[in-house]
Order: C-alpha cells, then structure tokens, then sequence
C-alpha cells in the first residue's frame, strides 16, 4: 500500500528554520517524481516545488526559491523539505505527493500526482 506520512512541522518563529520530512512506504520513492502544495488557512493551493524522477532536478517555485530545498534520501525512502528564512506567508499545512507512474512532466505539476499524505502544519510566530 503506496503512504506518504509527513512530519517535523511546528510552531517557529519568523525568520527560523524547520526541516520537513515525507517518508513513502510502498514505492521506491526514487523512481517517481513527486510534488509540494502547501495551504494556508482560508486561502487555496499553492503549488511551490518538485523533484524528478531519479535524478536530481528540482523545481521551485519564486515565492520559496533560494529559502526552500528539497533533498531526497533514497536510502531512507525519504523526501525531505528544509525550510529557512521563515516568513508569515509560510504558515501552513504541507503536503507531498508522488506522480503516477507515466507522469513525464517538467516540472512535476500537481496535478500529475496519484497519492497525498495528510499533511503537517507550519505556524509561524512574529
């Protein structure tokens, strides 16, 4: 059974740092590309990042470009999502997902993903 459990969201203050993880199970997660969304409270999707498929291209979008990384740990069968220079635009709730399996677009768009995790919240203190 495919899972994506995200984890490491928390309360942080304006201008800190927070690492994310999204452990898969099921899947390689190497051999799929997968996808970031994050909403903030009353406002809609935001699509901000992906990563390819066995290598290491990753996309980013302005709003998180330079402050965002997003490591893949094949070994761990972990995406992780390090996050610096926090703004109080970045409080949300995170979410990854991993592509269908005959997804080939650049960049990873979310709408080609077939499995979501449930998500960990940011809360960004002033």
């Amino acid at each position: 059974e495919v899972q994506l459990l995200e984890s490491g969201g928390g309360l942080v203050q304006s201008g800190g740092s927070l690492r994310l993880s999204c452990a898969a199970s099921g899947f390689t997660c190497g051999s799929y590309a997968m996808s970031r969304v994050r909403q903030a409270p009353g406002k809609g999707l935001e699509w901000y990042s992906g990563i390819n498929s066995g290598g290491p291209s990753t996309y980013y979008a302005d709003s998180v470009k330079v402050r965002f990384t997003s490591p893949r740990d094949n070994a761990k069968n972990t995406l992780y999502l390090q996050l610096n220079s926090l703004k109080s635009e970045d409080a949300a709730m995170y979410y990854c997902g991993k592509a269908n399996a005959r997804y080939a677009g650049w960049p990873p768009y979310y709408t080609g993903m077939d499995y979501w995790g449930k998500g960990t919240l940011v809360i960004i203190s002033s």
